[in-house]
């Protein structure tokens, strides 16, 4: 609807006033380019990454250059002639080199993807610093297309453009780059932590309509990764203040909460008729409550739940966006509305209000993230997404924000990812014997890391080698050690008491990778005098003359009667020693005892109190017989 003059006049003094007390800080988010042919020409550059169309966060495309020659236009603000001429007839995509000027960017990106173009590059026209290219304001001409973009775009340097176009003007090379957008978003750790900034408002056209659609479909992903505990979402809401001369106007008071503290613009943008600012604000921080309450049950994900219930239930579209609305869906989730009314305080008070100053302060961007002034807005690891806010998209950032090896399972995926390990096992050292492969699949792609396998560790580079180590390496293909089995007997160089290295057993010789049996019978063993010696298969034989026993430690053979006769003599000469041993014992412990009862009634008799003394003597009483009495 046609916005009121009034309205008009207020917002513009109001983001006027905000702009003079608040200095922009705004971050361009980048990939690289780099050059592989022709090879004097090999670089890398960086490009900033167009905010419509599908980044491949996470990957990289390789593709030969093509600079629209005349009489097509090298701005790319009309279709191109033909049926797909940009289209490629080789394995290698086509990237797009466009020039800055004459029309939007998105509308660059749409004519090259029409033309069959699988990416495009933008020259800037300046010598300048980086810039973000945004989509254009919301009209019916632009919607039709920005909602179609899915190839990726970015910006690069003038003079890095004019050197492209110097090298494909000589026509003699063919110019191939690779965009790469591996390292777009920071993959410190395991986990993952992004934020939605949004709004409650459904009535704000094609933008309202993106953040909801997005919500609905983007729920499964974010709960699934939330209740895994890969990742950790907090929900934002932009909020405005009205300046202090205009806090009692009319605008204001139906805009604002609080005293002007916290605003929102007018949803129909007319204050004659359906919601105000005010309505807005006050669902904003509903919304952000449920999320807190949530959050200290550890059910933050039910925050998903809520916000699509509500603009299923409660929309401004059905006239039913309302407080009671709002709280009938809060049942539904089984949360403590108690909680959330305390959570939002009172809307009239002239007090700053905990929630809402929190989020005015997390708009100022901060480290690697910059200001946010629009809606929606998605920001991963502290870093802002740049394209269209698609399920698949969007989930594409977050997957390439975790660090090597540590992808939850939805990422690795085959409708996200290929799977690098597929194609001769990624380069990496393989066991195709046993199935033990050192290649792991990422979502950035692969590493080539020896693996841990049923309790065995491997060690080594991962590429050329791996060896397993440890106390369970001799389980798996005998540890790499040499093994043999004869007459059902097992032999192996592998012993679980060494951690690594390979020896040959007992009985045989060799490097441990190879081993052989010794003749120990020849002039190694069984030398003693009339034995016999039969080689073994890992040992020996040796049998003594006559009824003999033989010794193997001492190689000697001794009398079996003897041998009797020596281990009756041994355990008589035990039995006599242990007897011994206990009389003495015995003998020790009652002599001692005597000994110390006697010392001990000395000292007592020494130091007996004298009542005691006089206790233990004789006395006699007139007409008594005579007696004796004691204390004990």
């Amino acid at each position: 609807m046609k916005m009121g003059v009034g309205l008009m006049m207020t917002t513009m003094v109001m983001m006027i006033w905000v702009m003079k007390e608040t200095e922009g800080r705004f971050v361009v988010e980048k990939n690289s380019v780099s050059v592989l042919s022709p090879v004097d020409l090999r670089s890398k550059h960086d490009a900033a990454i167009g905010n419509f169309g599908l980044p491949d966060y996470g990957g990289s495309m390789v593709g030969t250059v093509v600079y629209p020659q005349k009489p097509a236009s090298p701005y790319g603000c009309s279709q191109f002639d033909g049926d797909k001429p940009f289209k490629s007839n080789t394995s290698r995509p086509t990237i797009l080199l466009l020039d800055r000027g004459e029309c939007y960017f998105a509308l660059k990106a749409w004519n090259a993807q029409q033309a069959g173009a699988a990416a495009v590059i933008v020259v800037d026209a300046l010598d300048e610093p980086l810039i973000t290219m945004d989509s254009p304001e919301a009209s019916s001409t632009a919607d039709d297309f920005i909602e179609k973009l899915t190839i990726p775009s970015a910006l690069i340097h003038k003079s890095f453009g004019q050197s492209l176009k110097d090298a494909l003007q000589k026509g003699d090379k063919e110019v191939l780059l690779k965009l790469d957008w591996s390292e777009s978003v920071p993959h410190p750790d395991q986990r993952v932590e992004y934020e939605l900034w949004t709004n409650s408002n459904d009535e704000c056209g094609a933008r309202c309509d993106e953040q909801t659609n997005f919500i609905k479909n983007f729920k499964g992903h974010a709960q699934i990764l939330e209740k895994g505990g890969y990742t950790m979402f907090t929900p934002h809401y932009i909020t405005w203040y009205c300046p202090k001369p205009f806090i009692w106007s009319d605008q204001c008071k139906s805009q604002c909460i609080n005293h002007g503290r916290y605003c929102a613009p007018d949803p129909e943008q007319d204050f004659g008729e359906g919601y105000n600012g005010k309505d807005v604000v006050w669902e904003n921080l509903r919304q952000l409550c449920v999320h807190r309450v949530a959050n200290e049950t550890n059910r933050s994900w039910v925050w998903w739940d809520y916000v699509t219930d509500f603009h299923i239930r409660c929309s401004m579209k059905k006239q039913k966006y309302s407080k009671e609305c709002a709280e009938d869906v809060i049942k539904s989730l089984g949360l403590p509305n108690e909680k959330i009314q305390k959570c939002m305080g009172d809307p009239e008070a002239d007090v700053e209000n905990e929630v809402l100053k929190f989020e005015q302060d997390s708009q100022v961007g901060r480290g690697s993230r910059g200001d946010v002034t629009i809606l929606p807005t998605l920001v991963v690891n502290n870093v802002q997404y740049r394209g269209k806010l698609e399920r698949t998209a969007v989930l594409r950032a977050i997957c390439s924000g975790f660090k090597e090896t540590t992808d939850p399972p939805v990422c690795l995926s085959g409708d996200l990812e290929t799977n690098e390990c597929l194609e001769r096992n990624g380069g990496c050292w393989i066991d195709s014997q046993n199935g033990i492969s050192a290649c792991k699949d990422t979502f950035r792609g692969r590493v080539c890391e020896c693996p841990t396998v049923n309790g065995v560790q491997y060690q080594g580079d991962g590429y050329a080698f791996c060896k397993a180590v440890g106390p369970g390496r001799c389980t798996v293909n005998n540890g790499g050690c040499w093994s043999d089995i004869r007459d059902g007997n097992r032999f192996s160089a592998c012993s679980v008491n060494n951690m690594t290295g390979c020896s040959c057993p007992r009985g045989f010789r060799g490097d441990g990778h190879t081993c052989e049996d010794i003749n120990e019978c020849q002039g190694l063993a069984c030398q003693c005098d009339g034995c016999t010696c039969k080689n073994n298969y890992g040992g020996y034989e040796c049998k003594c003359k006559g009824d003999k026993l033989y010794i193997a430690d001492q190689d000697t053979c001794i009398e079996r009667k003897a041998s009797k006769y020596a281990w009756f003599i041994s355990l008589l000469v035990l039995g006599v020693v242990a007897s011994a041993g206990l009389a003495g014992y015995i003998f020790y412990r009652y002599r001692l005892r005597a000994y110390m009862d006697s010392e001990i009634m000395a000292i007592m008799s020494q130091y007996m109190p004298l009542d005691n003394q006089h206790q233990n003597q004789v006395v006699t009483h007139e007409n008594e017989p005579l007696r004796q009495t004691s204390s004990v």
